[in-house]
C-alpha cells in the first residue's frame, strides 16, 4: 500500500489510499473532471511509470480512467520522474502522471501529478482531486460515446529526454575519457542515465540496470550504494552516482569509494554557480534535515541558507517565493531550477561532474568544502501522533540534550508524513555523544506515545 499522492511523504497519513487498479481508474476520471471545470475542454496527460511489477496495470487503469472522462492519455512507457515532467511541458499536455513509489520496495506503487507547468501539483489541487474521488459527481460526469477520449503511445519520449539533459551541460566540457559508474536501481533510469552520460563522451559502467518488476531499490541505488562503491574502486573511477527507483534523487560517491550525502553534493554545486555569478541571491534552499555542517560551510563561503520544511514540493515552493535557482534534500533531491521543474538525480549528476572539471579538482577534494558533522537518526514506532509541543516530558528532554550540546550541535524530533514513526535526529562534536543522547531521547519518545519498540535507521 502507497500513498496516491507524492510517495516520498510530503503529505500526511489521512492521504495514504489503497493503490489498487479501481481507485487509480477513479484518479484518472477525477484528473479529467477537475482539469475540465478549469476549462479544459479534452485535457491531454503524460503518463509514465518506473518498472514495478504493478506499473503497467496501473498504467492501464490510469489511461483507462482519463479516457473515460473524455481526456487523451500519452503513454511514455518506462521514464523517470522528472523525464515526465519535461514531457508534460515540451508536449503542452494539460497534466502529467507518475507511476511510482520513488525509493519504497517493489510492493508499493502510487502516482504523482504534475501542472502544465512541469510542477508537482499544490496541495489545494490535490485537494481537490481527492474530494472528487467520494463524490456521486464523477459518475454523472462521464461523457457519451462521442465524447469519449483517447490512448496514444508517446514515441520517443526517452530520446527526447536523454537530448534535454545533455543540453543541460556545459557545452565548452566534455566527459571524454572520464570513468563513471551508474547504479540505476533496477528503475527508470536504467536507460536514459547511461545513454545521456555516454552521449557526453563518458566511459560508463552501469550496475542494477535489469529490472525484472521485484528489484527495484532492492539493495541498490541511493539507499543501498555499497555495490557502487566497491565497482567504482574496481574500475578506477572517478566517481559514482546512485539514483532511486524513479531517477529524482541522487547520492554520489568519490574516487576513493567514500559516500557523499545530498548536502555534499548540494554546497559542490552551489559553490560552482556562485564562483560562475549564476546562483541568485547566493541563496540555497535546504530543509530542517539537513546537517549542521551544511548551515556552517554556508557561513564559510558566504551562501545564504533558507531552510524549508522537509519535502522536494516544499523546497520547490520556497525556491519559486524566493527566487532561489538551487534547493535540495540530504536526502540527494535536488532541483535545478534553470533547467528543471522538479528533482532530477540525473541532471544532479551531470552538474556534479561539471563542478569536478570546472574546479580541476577530484570529487574527494570537493566532499571536503563541507564538515558532516556526527549524526544519529533514530525511527520510533508510534501509536499516536499528538502535537509533540503539547508533550513537556519531551520538551524537557530536548532541553537537557541541548543544553549538553551547548550550541555545538542540534536536536531535531518530528513525525513521518507517511507512517507511524516519530523521528529522533541528533547531531553533535562527537560520534558517541550524539549516538548516546539520540537513544536518550528515543526512548523518551517511545515511553510517552506508547511504542511497542525502537528501529534505528
Amino acid at each position: 500500500m502507497a500513498r496516491l499522492f507524492g510517495t516520498d511523504g510530503v503529505r500526511g497519513e489521512a492521504n495514504r489510499y489503497p493503490v489498487d487498479g479501481a481507485t487509480v481508474f477513479s484518479l484518472g476520471q477525477a484528473t479529467i473532471l477537475t482539469l475540465r471545470e478549469d476549462g479544459c475542454e479534452r485535457p491531454r496527460v503524460v503518463i509514465g511509470r518506473d518498472t514495478r511489477v504493478s506499473g503497467p496495470m496501473l498504467e492501464s487503469a490510469l489511461a483507462a480512467g482519463v479516457a473515460s472522462m473524455g481526456g487523451v492519455a500519452l503513454l511514455g512507457g518506462v521514464l523517470p520522474t522528472p523525464a515526465v515532467a519535461h514531457a508534460t511541458v515540451a508536449q503542452k499536455a494539460d497534466a502529467g502522471a507518475v507511476i511510482s513509489a520513488s525509493h519504497n520496495p517493489f510492493e508499493d506503487n502510487g502516482v504523482k501529478l504534475f501542472s502544465r507547468a512541469g510542477f508537482k501539483l499544490a496541495d489545494t489541487d490535490e485537494q481537490r482531486i481527492e474530494l472528487s474521488l467520494s463524490d456521486q459527481r464523477l459518475q454523472s460526469s462521464v461523457p457519451g460515446p462521442r465524447e469519449i477520449g483517447s490512448i496514444a503511445e508517446l514515441g520517443g519520449a526517452q530520446e527526447d529526454y536523454v537530448a534535454f539533459l545533455t543540453t543541460t551541460f556545459p557545452t565548452d566540457l566534455s566527459l571524454r575519457g572520464m570513468k563513471v559508474v551508474l547504479d540505476t536501481a533496477n528503475g527508470a533510469a536504467h536507460a536514459v542515465a547511461p545513454a545521456a552520460f555516454r552521449a557526453l563522451g563518458a566511459e560508463v559502467t552501469v550496475i542494477h540496470d535489469g529490472p525484472d518488476g521485484f528489484n527495484i531499490n532492492e539493495r541498490c541505488g541511493s539507499q543501498h550504494t555499497e555495490d557502487l562503491q566497491k565497482t567504482v574502486l574496481a574500475a578506477g573511477a572517478a566517481l559514482g552516482l546512485a539514483f532511486d527507483g524513479d531517477g529524482d534523487r541522487l547520492i554520489a560517491v568519490d574516487e576513493k569509494g567514500r559516500k557523499l550525502t545530498g548536502d555534499q553534493t548540494l554546497l559542490i554545486c552551489a559553490k560552482m554557480l556562485k564562483d560562475q555569478g549564476r546562483l541568485n541571491k547566493d541563496l540555497i534552499v535546504s530543509t530542517v534535515m539537513s546537517n549542521m555542517g551544511l548551515h556552517l560551510a554556508c557561513e564559510k563561503y558566504e551562501l545564504v541558507n533558507h531552510v524549508a520544511q522537509v519535502g522536494d514540493r516544499y523546497v520547490l515552493e520556497d525556491m519559486r517565493r524566493l527566487g532561489a535557482v538551487l534547493g535540495g534534500e540530504e536526502s540527494g533531491h535536488m532541483i535545478f531550477l534553470e533547467h528543471q521543474t522538479t528533482g532530477d538525480g540525473i541532471l544532479a549528476g551531470l552538474q556534479l561532474v561539471a563542478a569536478m572539471l570546472l574546479g580541476d579538482r577530484p570529487l574527494s577534494e570537493l566532499a571536503g568544502l563541507m564538515e558532516v558533522l556526527p549524526q544519529t537518526l533514530i525511527n520510533v514506532e508510534v501509536a499516536i501522533k499528538p502535537p509533540l509541543e503539547t508533550l513537556p516530558e519531551i520538551g524537557a528532554a530536548v532541553a537537557r540534550a541541548e543544553a549538553e550540546l551547548g550550541g555545538r550541535g542540534r536536536v531535531l524530533i518530528r513525525y513521518s508524513g507517511t507512517q507511524n514513526m516519530c523521528r529522533v535526529m541528533v547531531e553533535g562534536p562527537s560520534p558517541e555523544s550524539t549516538d548516546r543522547l539520540a537513544r536518550e531521547l528515543a526512548q523518551v519518545v517511545a515511553s510517552v506515545l506508547s511504542t511497542p519498540g525502537v528501529a534505528r535507521s
